[in-house]
């Protein structure tokens, strides 16, 4: 079992930054990919950003490139979100997750309000 924690979420004003990171445990991460989607409100959960393990490639939400960028720390199990120029529209609950070849991991996210 992998248990996901997100922490870092909170308030922000428009065109702020903020960064959220996510903590695996149960067992090592550092050999799969990891990646962030978010929720907001009335919406499908989307894409955000996605690493691999050896963090040679990174994917983004083509609406995101060049604001978000994420990262990771294989031996602390732990991967990062970096928000900057942060837009009301941003506002959401952000779930980081770790696919592994049986399952798929989910965190219970944490709330990113970025206020106007």
């Amino acid at each position: 079992q992998v248990q996901l924690v997100e922490s870092g979420g909170g308030l922000v004003q428009a065109g702020g930054s903020l960064s959220v990171s996510c903590a695996a445990s149960g067992r090592t991460v550092a050999n799969y990919a990891m990646g962030w989607f978010r929720q907001a409100p009335g919406k499908d959960r989307e894409f955000v950003a996605a690493m691999s393990w050896n963090e040679r490639n990174t994917n983004y939400a083509d609406s995101l490139k060049g604001r978000f960028t994420i990262s990771r720390d294989r031996p602390m199990n732990t991967v990062y979100l970096q928000m900057n120029s942060l837009k009301p529209e941003d506002t959401a609950v952000y779930y980081c997750n770790v696919r592994l070849p049986w399952r798929t991991y989910w965190g219970q996210g944490t709330q990113v309000t970025v206020s106007s």
